[in-house]
């Protein structure tokens, strides 16, 4: 059997030729990660088990960006135990407050490579996909398994393979795509599937908007999403001196339980309505309902890139931002901090009446920041408008890329970003 992109990266991992959707699969992972959320249920369900040392300190990698800054006694003491643990196994990988957002910190320092076998106990681990690796979200149990053996199984996905064709219009992106996949496979169209990226429209879309489209496809249920490596990977790693690494294709007659065509340049600017990342529509379309917001929010791992915040300076430069209208803006990591400061872009940002946060979580789901009053809405470029993901119940959240975010901080309300900047 013609083997996917993910089949063979599970079957190289299994030590086995081929493997074939449904099959279980015992591997040892090249890297695992866990965070300051999951970490201490994992930490804990590891002492219980009575191990004294991990299986390899160097393939675990642990971040504290969460409940960063902390926000409670609980968090402090949490932050505390993992510190300590980290110290104690010998693990280096270890990124304190402030560092930024693991799945990025992941793929920043080089730690994400094609080919790999990535599990985190984040269900957002499948960004990693964009350089060609596989990546998965795990449970804490699982991971304490993983810290005390260095094995685990999973089962074979089948995959869904996706064709971009076309080059996309301004102000469209890695968003806008994967929403466009979500308006077509619904929230639990890709459950336990694999989603597989091919076709000419890849070369428009860079690393931070591969990201984007691999993390969002978690709200499609997929188990992992991949992109095969290409020259925009080959140049991601090449800047970070990485050259020593295997490149694994999927094979020409590899059989998919579905494949479907996007044409980007048919795309526009869209928007998530609440309270489903699949509830999608022109962000045109919303403008015309008037949609008032009291919160603005650019950042998560979903969309807190460097391309991310050349995108809000471009919307906001000479701007300001509506009164009454909250507009947060969290770097992912510490080097997009500082080249967004480097480049004036913090500036720009302030001058618009935009808070600039450190990187981390942040507003992702009100861990300590962007919690919202029941009658409030948002609009956030993060990947979830669930009721209650920014605090209260009745609050309500829109879903939109950074220029849309940026455009409708500065109207006041949610619009088509090529309606302040021209293109509608």
């Amino acid at each position: 059997m013609q083997g996917t992109l993910t089949q063979k990266l599970l079957a190289k991992a299994a030590g086995r030729e081929a493997v074939q959707p449904g099959e279980i699969v015992h591997i040892e992972p090249d890297l695992v990660m866990t965070h300051d959320h999951q970490g201490p249920m994992t930490l804990c369900e590891f002492n219980q088990m009575g191990i004294k040392k991990v299986w390899n300190p160097e393939k675990i990698v642990i971040v504290l960006d969460h409940r960063t800054p902390t926000q409670s006694t609980i968090a402090a003491q949490n932050h505390q135990l993992l510190r300590k643990f980290a110290k104690d196994q010998g693990i280096t990988r270890f990124f304190d407050v402030g560092e930024g957002i693991c799945h990025d910190i992941l793929a920043e320092k080089g730690f994400v490579q094609p080919g790999k076998l990535i599990v985190a106990t984040d269900s957002h681990t499948v960004t990693a996909g964009a350089i060609g690796a596989f990546a998965t979200g795990i449970g804490s149990s699982e991971m304490a398994a993983v810290w005390a053996r260095g094995k685990l199984w999973l089962r074979v996905p089948e995959t869904i393979k996706v064709i971009l064709t076309g080059k996309p219009p301004a102000f469209v992106g890695g968003k806008d795509v994967a929403l466009k996949l979500l308006q077509v496979l619904t929230t639990d169209g890709a459950t336990y599937k694999a989603v597989e990226f091919h076709g000419d429209g890849l070369r428009y879309l860079n690393m931070d908007e591969r990201m984007t489209l691999c993390n969002m496809c978690l709200e499609m249920g997929a188990k992992n999403a991949i992109i095969p490596p290409d020259e925009v990977t080959e140049d991601f790693l090449k800047e970070k001196e990485i050259t020593d690494y295997e490149v694994i294709t999927p094979d020409k007659n590899a059989e998919y339980s579905r494949v479907i065509e996007i044409n980007l340049l048919d795309l526009e600017p869209l928007v998530a309505k609440p309270y489903s990342p699949d509830n999608v529509a022109a962000a045109k379309e919303v403008e015309e309902e008037n949609v008032v917001i009291n919160q603005a929010i650019i950042g998560t791992c979903t969309n807190g890139r460097m391309t991310d915040m050349r995108l809000a300076a471009k919307i906001l430069e000479g701007k300001k931002v509506k009164p009454g209208v909250r507009f947060l803006i969290v770097p992912a990591t510490k080097k997009v901090y500082l080249q967004a400061v480097k480049e004036g872009l913090v500036e720009i940002f302030t001058n618009a009446g935009a808070m600039v946060g450190v990187p981390c979580c942040g507003p992702c789901g009100a861990y300590g920041m962007g919690a919202m009053a029941d009658d409030e809405v948002c609009i956030t470029a993060g990947s979830r408008n669930f009721v209650g993901r920014l605090g209260a119940p009745e609050a309500r959240i829109y879903l939109g890329n950074s220029a849309t975010v940026a455009a409708s901080a500065v109207a006041g309300k949610v619009i088509d970003p090529r309606s302040m900047m021209g293109g509608v």
